[in-house]
């Protein structure tokens, strides 16, 4: 059907009518011929527009005509859709050319049917057509992907590689041109820094690639796994090695029958990864003409093997075209494969045809000069394949840059290529696959011509790259957005690489299936992508082979090629059953073989025999070990000094340090009981389950091995039945997760991780995680832990903690639920949970895991549930019941066993006998023999043929009696080891042996009592009670020479002695403690148990002052924070003895042996001056000190005599600071000048004098040739100090600079200013590197740790801030302190930082946790310098209060809080029934007491800041406190909780009251404004009114007795009255001279006292207002405290002279003094009694001491009752005279603490 056949005839209208009507009518046919002949005839017809018509039209300004245009544009664009439509794809190209030739616009709007037209005005020049797109589905390849790789885990040290790739990536990191330092990961940047320094290591990396290499030349196969695996290698290997393999694979391919296409990639490979100057021209040219040589003869072989061929030479030259090696030669290279690979053209095979297209193409970009975005394009050897985690941040190919490129490349190629001119192949008369070369050759044929470069070739490559990456978005939007997206070429080289990607088993399952499914799409999607058939039959081909693979992949592909069976028109679907006729294609599918799993050439060079089946066995045995069936994960807190409450998941802790690679060791420490071995092994199993190579976990029961500091890892190994041969195998090269459990139990003091040698060079590699006892360990515990050298400063340190804390109450909860779901008890949970609630101190036994077993255990057996009066359970109650059920139960199982006539008729004597006592004695009998025969080592091992006739055998022979008590008790065997289930069971197996209360039932009932110090049982002249005399006259209870306190110091054992202590309180028992103690006066084979005796006394708070204890000899006995006040001591044996926080006032000490004994402080230097600055020569031998006075002192270390005094500055000395040989000392003054003084002549050398303000702080260098000082003129100066002359100013600060310091290198300075910033500087440059910033107020100090990679400065905003030095960024706030924090210093090992502040104090801080380890207190005055020794044992301090405290850090501290405060008392309140006292402290902590006893009941913790005071309500349920951080708290004084918040001071609240009818409290506050005094509701909490007029100072309040007035008190010495009514004042009483410190009501509410800092006390009458009394006593020192007795009659006044003095309130007179208090006296309180007046006090030493005050018209008794001390010692009016082994330190110390007499002969 012609409807045109003369065009020419026709006008443009009619031309465009008939056009218009063949297009309709066309789109209309179903005839698909038809509508081919109705746009052959619509072309025609336009074509008959001449050129001449366009140029007129065009030319004409006519609306006509310019309409005219516009449907003549339409009509071709109309044209070309139909044609795109029906498969016509070049036609309708050059139709939409012709378009916009006519001003028509192409636009893209999603598919070319979405195509419109449009006409532009001034169409011609400058007219654009713009890109379409091919659509797919929006499933596939939605996102990038992690392409096939390994995470990069590097080696340790001599470790094992188990992947040729991680050994490649860490070859990498070791290039000097690897990737730069800031681009690695922190794994890869942390592993390289630390090899880096080890040579040994870079050496067997290298040796072991080289070592690869040659296992791949000496295997005779060389087959593709080999090949895949040392090619590996090719980027990292040094020139020689390259060279050599490059060479043996050269020579592999030529000396080949047939090539491998293995090593033809392996030859690509190489040259990709060679390095500068690796490869010669030469080596290019020899390789090319080798396989040019191989296509000569390989003319005869099957299309097959010549595509394999093709293939490798393809490699080769992307290889080449990527190397862009220098001095090769165009025709050269092209002479030898040019001619041969066209000759590839004519083959009948377009899978040949294709490739041989492909090679011909990367000739032409061997020698390219390559454009900016080609370089993405390269596989060269800057990245390792297959490994992640090397490089933070790998930039990725620019896909736009590549997009641009590739049109760039197009437009070049002048009018369309073949590829898109020519028609698409029809379905109709599609060729076989196998036979349709010609066709498929006619498309290709611009391919094969050496001057036209082909886009889609770098398209191709492109691809490569994003699929590389892992960037399969991009990827899918280069191939649908590509403008050579519909050369057949690229389209076959897509296909191609999608079905690499989805053969590829390495890649994720998902991305498969996307690969499969974009297959799917391409075949089906003819409109967008065209209808080459021999695409088509291409993907079919792909989609068959991968439906053959063995792999759930060929599952979805057969799926994908089934439904494509019916895609298409009739035609298509009969090219598809036309290639299912012929069959699939021959080739094999190509994988990424540089994926490869096997590293079998690294296995071989390594050469190791084979260890994995006994790691299996062994994972098998360890899982086959059920995990308890109760476990309560463990929470733990960083250290013993962090609170309980700064709590975490335990678990998860020790994962990161298993992790990551900052420690070595983590000790975990926990009470007895506290559940660290059932920790240990559940983190065994948990690692053992989780196992998948890498670190092997060993969990190591320390007491089960024989000297464990020697070859412990091998013993334990043999123990698991390991071979010598696999042992060596393990010790050369794994890893292991050591679990050492139990080290207090297997008796040894060494350092288990540096005797085993752990991680030295060829020793056993591993992280530590070990176990102990927390109550063993002693002060200076972490030598025995810690990695590394003790003394190497510079070695960071690698000792991590972890503490487990007691079970909290949720956990208790749900240990409770799970135990009563796996045993099924006779209680319910919630019986349980009313009997914690309800027994008396039961709750403390419930955080402890196996105290919690034993209870839940026992207390059905105990209790009936319907009890309403339960008693108080012990410890030794819990256990005697456990072990008595544990018998019986074991008891009960003999009757279910057959039994041998002898053991039957050995359990029938031992049932007449009593079975349970028999079991029991045995029992004790065993303990007590582990002790004496082995030291208390738990486990005993028992051989019958070594060990028969030993001790061992009486309880472990074979008689049958042995057999079932040894059965019955409570023991594990595990082979031939045994051990009681827990170490607390031994222990209270010792304690029954050494005294039982049930053998003393019958006599004597028990007692309860507190098992707190401070019970009012104190001894005070060993008096035995009525009782005991009973007792003692009708039984013998004279000390038991066989006993085990006799023949054992237990000191050291706190476990056994919170047994022992709790037997204390059994008056038979304790009055055999003080038998012991008795006889030792007369005999010395007494003293063991005197000490002993005297140790369990003390700690079961018994104190002996006024005692005779004159004679004792108690060596090595722990009397810490006991109270010995005026006892009899004289001739006592003392040695070794710990008096640290003891009580010795008034003590008589003559002629006592005193050598070895610790006080546990240092003494301190007075120097009647200010200390500024202080520090200690490198060497430690000498100490100097800047002061106030312009002077500088020197001491000497030795006996701390001044050796020097430096005098030349006129104003203070603010820093002082030795050279780093110590023959120099720099100091800085407030004369604006710096002075370097020689110490030896003690001149001075020069006189810095540039500075125009102050020097604040001078600073070494590490190397001496340098020293820094930093001034109030906001710089910094550097200077030479040999010459004296400044070297370079740093400026930068916006504020006065305070402090500065150097790196531990010397290449960097670190300052801190004024401006609240901290600064880095370069010292090379003097450029500011980096700013700190965070700190709100000034900083005062700076110091750099010891390894040079943390900053900490302090700041007047009271903190501490640790930085990173590179990261910039603060890695802990410390806070603690009251005031700010004027200095720090690092430990030499920078495990521990030391800071001084104005609020007196010295803290400890643990740099890892950031909590608070000690504060030492004794200053009385801000501290403005702290100094370590370079020794490490000590720590200075130098005050405003004129002294230099030194702290003994072996000990711990100076001044440390014991189990009270560590800091002053702030306040003191007694209840209104005298039931509680109530203290509050700057630690924050509001502290309950029992009157009775001293004991401390209750913690209340809450504030934010110090709580300056406390109040009880009337009915005494209630506490009122006050804080410094500006809120008032009402809490619950039973459960302790915080019931209610009061906001809305806006300042520090001072004081509260309650009224007496307890519905207001009064709180005073400093407040900045008028209503600084504030009344509450407590029960509302609602804000009642104010006193008002005020502005500021308010510091007290308190209520009249009767509730109508308030007295209130401020700094400028006047109180005022207020009425509660009307809030009016109503007098004003005016009289003290300055501040007034108390001031509190009569008990008649008629009169009013007042304590003052004028030194007196003032009563007033309340009615007048008028003073009536002055009392005048306390001399200069002010009056702190003040306090009414109940009746009115006496008046307590504190004071800072610390005494106390009771005053007769009607005549005014002093009554009694209290003298010999430690610190100043800052609260009285008075508790209510009908017969006896006791009075309570607290001291800024943080102690809380009880008196009982005896008074009648004659004298006035005092007696000391009890201490609850504050842990500093006491020693005023102590005698020391003629006392013999006294150092000249401690010498010192008691006479500074104010005791009398002179010793003997002194110890220097």
């Amino acid at each position: 059907m012609t409807m045109v056949s003369s065009p020419g005839s026709f006008s443009a209208q009619q031309t465009l009518g008939l056009t218009s009507f063949c297009l309709e009518y066309a789109q209309g046919v179903m005839d698909t011929q038809l509508a081919l002949e109705l746009c052959h005839d619509a072309e025609v017809a336009l074509s008959g527009i001449k050129r001449s018509q366009r140029k007129a039209l065009t030319a004409s300004k006519k609306d006509e005509d310019q309409t005219l245009i516009k449907r003549i544009a339409t009509s071709y664009i109309d044209l070309g859709l139909l044609q795109n439509s029906l498969g016509l794809i070049g036609k309708a190209h050059a139709n939409f050319k012709k378009a916009v030739q006519w001003g028509g616009i192409v636009e893209q709007s999603g598919s070319f049917n979405d195509i419109k037209s449009g006409a532009l005005e001034g169409a011609g020049a400058g007219s654009k057509t713009k890109e379409t797109i091919a659509l797919l589905s929006e499933h596939i390849f939605i996102e990038n992907v992690d392409p096939p790789a390994v995470v990069f885990t590097p080696p340790q040290p001599d470790g094992r590689l188990y992947d040729t790739r991680l050994l490649a990536a860490c070859l990498s990191l070791l290039r000097p041109s690897g990737s730069p330092m800031d681009d690695l990961e922190p794994t890869a940047r942390r592993w390289l820094r630390a090899v880096k320094n080890d040579v040994d290591e870079q050496e067997r990396l290298w040796s072991l690639a080289t070592d690869v290499i040659r296992e791949f030349v000496g295997d005779e196969l060389k087959e593709t796994e080999a090949v895949a695996e040392v090619m590996v290698l090719a980027p990292v290997l040094d020139r020689q090695n390259y060279r050599f393999l490059l060479g043996r694979l050269f020579s592999s391919v030529d000396q080949s029958d047939l090539i491998n296409i293995q090593h033809l990639q392996g030859l690509a490979d190489m040259i990709h990864g060679a390095g500068p100057g690796y490869l010669r021209s030469s080596d290019l040219v020899e390789i090319l003409e080798l396989v040019s040589a191989r296509l000569k003869q390989a003319h005869l072989q099957s299309s097959t093997y010549l595509y394999q061929l093709a293939l490798g030479i393809t490699h080769i030259l992307d290889a080449i075209a990527d190397t862009k090696v220098n001095g090769l030669d165009l025709k050269m290279l092209h002479k030898p494969l040019g001619s041969y690979l066209k000759k590839l053209k004519k083959s009948s095979d377009p899978c040949l045809v294709y490739q041989a297209a492909y090679a011909y193409q990367a000739l032409q970009y061997v020698l390219d000069n390559e454009t900016p975005w080609q370089p993405a394009l390269r596989h060269t050897g800057k990245v390792i394949q297959g490994v992640s985690g090397l490089t933070s941040a790998t930039r990725g190919l620019e896909l736009k840059g590549l997009m641009e490129g590739l049109k760039t490349i197009q437009k070049g190629m002048g009018e369309a290529s073949a590829a898109n001119t020519v028609a698409d192949t029809a379905y109709k008369n599609a060729t076989s696959l196998a036979k349709g070369g010609k066709e498929f050759l006619d498309i290709l044929k611009d391919s094969f011509s050496l001057d036209r470069k082909q886009a889609w070739y770098l398209a191709l490559r492109g691809a490569d790259t994003l699929i590389r990456d892992g960037h399969l978005a991009k990827f899918k939007t280069l191939v649908c957005e590509a403008a050579c997206r519909r050369d057949p070429a690229f389209q076959w080289g897509v296909c191609q690489r999608l079905a690499e990607i989805a053969a590829n088993p390495m890649w994720r399952s998902d991305t498969r299936r996307d690969a499969v499914s974009f297959l799917g799409d391409f075949y089906r999607n003819d409109a967008d992508l065209g209808q080459q058939a021999h695409i088509k039959q291409w993907i079919l081909a792909i989609l068959t082979q991968l439906s053959f693979l063995r792999e759930s992949i060929a599952l979805y592909a057969t799926t994908v090629l089934e439904e494509l069976r019916t895609d298409g028109d009739i035609w298509k679907q009969a090219m598809y059953h036309s290639y299912q006729k012929d069959g699939p294609s021959s080739y094999t599918l190509k994988t990424d073989t540089q994926f490869q799993k096997s590293s079998f050439l690294l296995y071989r060079a390594q050469n190791k025999p084979d260890v994995e089946s006994g790691l299996r066995q062994l994972r098998r045995r360890r899982l086959g070990q059920q995990k308890n069936a109760i476990y309560i994960p463990p929470q733990a807190k960083a250290n013993l000094q962090a609170p309980d409450h700064e709590r975490f998941p335990l678990m998860e802790v020790v994962l990161e340090f298993l992790n990551s690679d900052q420690h070595q060791v983590l000790l975990l420490l926990g009470e007895s009981g506290a559940g660290k071995s059932t920790f240990n092994k559940t983190l065994e199993w948990d690692l053992w389950n989780s196992y998948k190579g890498g670190p092997i976990p060993l969990l190591i029961s320390l007491p089960t091995i024989d000297r464990p500091d020697q070859d412990m890892i091998v013993k334990h190994l043999r123990r698991l039945d390991f071979s010598d041969a696999q042992i060596k195998e393990l010790k050369d090269h794994r890893e292991f997760i050591l679990i050492c459990d139990g080290y207090d139990e297997c008796q040894q003091t060494s350092n288990l991780y540096i005797t085993n040698r752990l991680n030295q060079p060829g020793e056993w590699k591993g992280k530590m995680v070990i176990s102990c006892r927390s109550e063993i360990i002693g002060a200076d515990y972490r030598d025995r832990f810690q990695p590394g050298d003790r003394n190497q400063s510079l070695e960071p340190v690698q000792l991590q903690e972890a503490v487990i804390t007691p079970f909290s109450t949720k956990q208790v909860e749900k240990y409770i639920d799970q135990y009563v779901a796996v045993h099924i008890p006779l209680w319910r949970a919630q019986d349980y949970k009313d009997a914690l609630d309800r027994i008396p101190g039961l709750k403390e036994f419930a955080g402890n895991p196996f105290l919690m077993t034993v209870l839940l255990e026992v207390l059905p057996r105990m209790l009936n549930t319907g009890e309403h009066l339960w008693p108080r359970i012990t410890r030794m109650v819990l256990y005697e019941q456990f072990i008595e059920k544990w018998l019986e139960r074991g008891k009960r199982r003999f009757y279910d066993k057959d039994m041998d006539s002898n053991t039957g008729a050995a359990l029938k004597d031992l049932n007449e006998n009593g079975f349970t006592t028999n079991a029991i004695g045995f029992f004790r009998k065993l303990s007590v023999a582990i002790y004496k025969k082995q030291d208390g080592r738990p486990i005993v091992e028992y051989s019958r043929f070594l060990d028969e006739g030993s001790w061992k055998s009486e309880f472990f022979g074979r008689s049958g009696e042995k057999y079932l008590l040894r059965e019955a008790c409570p023991l594990v065997r595990n082979g031939n080891q045994y051990r009681f289930i827990h170490r607390s069971i031994l222990e209270y197996g010792l304690a029954c042996a050494i005294f039982d209360p049930q053998d003393w039932k019958d006599i004597t009932k028990p007692q309860p009592g507190s098992n707190r110090r401070g019970s009012m049982s104190s001894v005070f002249s060993f008096e035995i009670d009525d009782a005991i005399e009973r007792v003692s006259s009708n039984i013998d209870q004279g000390p038991d020479p066989n006993s085990p306190l006799v023949w054992r110091s237990f000191v050291n054992e706190p476990s056994l002695m919170q047994f022992l202590v709790e037997l204390a309180h059994e008056r038979v028992f304790k009055q055999q403690l003080l038998d012991y103690i008795e006889l030792s006066k007369t005999d010395k084979k007494w003293r063991v148990a005197a000490a002993n005796a005297i140790t369990i006394l003390v700690r079961a708070g018994v104190q002996f002052s006024g005692t005779d204890l004159r004679g004792i000899q108690i060596p090595g006995a722990d009397l810490s924070y006991g109270v010995f006040h005026s006892v009899q001591l004289q001739d006592s044996d003392m040695r070794k003895v710990n008096l640290r926080g003891a009580w010795l006032g008034q003590t008589d000490l003559s002629r006592a042996d005193l050598m070895g004994v610790q006080f546990g402080e240092l003494p301190y230097l007075t120097v009647g001056n200010a200390v500024f600055s202080c520090a200690f020569s490198p060497d430690g031998t000498s100490f100097a000190i800047g002061l106030q006075r312009g002077d500088i002192n020197v001491y000497s270390t030795s006996d701390w005599e001044t050796t020097r005094t430096l005098s030349g500055h006129s104003r203070p000395v603010l820093h002082v600071v030795y050279s780093p040989d110590g023959k120099l000392i720099c100091s800085g003054s407030l004369d604006k000048t710096a002075r370097i003084w020689d110490m030896e002549s003690g001149l001075c050398q020069h006189v810095l004098t540039d500075h125009a303000h102050t020097v604040n702080c001078v600073a070494y260098s590490p190397h001496g040739c340098q020293v820094a000082t930093a001034s109030d003129d906001k710089t910094i100066r550097l200077w030479d100090p040999t010459t004296g002359s400044c070297r370079q100013i740093l400026s930068g600060h916006e504020g006065k600079v305070l402090c500065v310091a150097y790196s531990t290198r010397g290449s960097r300075i670190a300052s801190g200013s004024r401006d609240s910033t901290v600064r880095l500087w370069s010292v090379v440059t003097g450029e500011c590197i980096r700013i700190f910033c965070g700190h709100e107020r000034m900083v005062w100090g700076i110091a750099f740790s010891p390894q040079g990679d943390q900053v900490a400065s302090t700041s007047l905003d009271k903190t501490i801030r640790l930085w990173g030095e590179e990261s910039g960024k603060c890695h802990r706030i410390l806070e603690g302190h009251n005031s700010g924090v004027t200095s720090a210093v690092y430990s030499p090992k920078g495990d521990q930082v030391f800071s001084g502040s104005e609020d007196g104090t010295v803290r400890v801080w643990d740099v890892q946790s950031g909590t608070c380890r000690h504060t030492m207190t004794g200053h009385g005055n801000s501290i403005n310098c702290v100094a370590y020794s370079s020794k490490g044992d000590m720590v200075a301090s130098g005050s405003m209060d004129n002294t230099i405290r030194l702290w003994d850090v072996s000990l711990g501290a100076s001044r440390l809080g014991s189990s009270v405060y560590s800091q002053v008392v702030s306040n003191i309140k007694c209840s209104p029934q005298g039931k509680l006292i109530a203290s509050c402290s700057k630690d924050r902590a509001i502290r309950l007491w029992d009157p009775e006893t001293g004991t401390c009941l209750k913690t209340l913790r809450g504030h934010g800041g110090t709580i300056s005071s406390v109040a009880f309500s009337p009915q005494g349920n209630q506490i009122c406190s006050g804080s410094y951080d500006n809120t008032v708290r009402l809490w619950n004084v039973k459960t302790g909780t915080c019931q209610r918040t009061l906001i809305g001071h806006t300042g520090l609240v001072r004081s509260v009251a309650y009224s007496p009818q307890g519905d207001q409290v009064a709180a005073a506050s400093w407040d900045n404004t008028v209503d600084t005094v504030r009344l509450w509701n407590p029960k509302t909490g609602e804000r009642l009114g104010s006193l008002n007029g005020y502005t500021y100072g308010v510091i007290g309040v308190v209520y009249s007795p009767d509730g109508n007035l308030i007295a209130t008190r401020c700094i400028y010495g006047n109180v005022r009255l207020w009425n509660v009514g009307t809030m009016a004042c109503i007098k004003t009483l005016v009289g003290h001279s300055s501040r007034v410190q108390d001031v509190i009501f009569s008990p008649r509410g008629d009169q009013l006292a007042s304590a003052s800092t004028d030194r007196t006390v003032r009563l007033w009458n309340v009615e007048t207002g008028d003073c009536s009394r002055i009392l005048i006593g306390h001399g200069r020192a002010a009056v702190l405290s003040v306090g009414y007795s109940h009746n009115g009659d006496l008046l307590a006044s504190g004071g800072s002279d610390k005494t106390v003095r009771l005053w007769d309130v009607a005549s005014g007179q002093c009554r009694k003094v209290i003298q010999n208090l430690q610190e100043d006296v800052l609260g009285v309180a008075w508790i209510s009694s009908m017969d006896v007046n006791f009075l309570v006090t607290g001291c800024g030493d943080g102690s809380v001491l009880k008196w009982r005050i005896t008074s009648n018209e004659s004298k006035c008794d005092v007696m000391h009752c009890w201490s609850a001390t504050g842990g500093s010692l006491s020693v005023v009016g102590a005698s020391i005279q003629d006392v013999r082994g006294l150092t000249l330190f401690n010498k010192q110390l008691l006479q500074q603490n104010g005791v009398v007499g002179e010793p003997q002969n002194q110890i220097s």
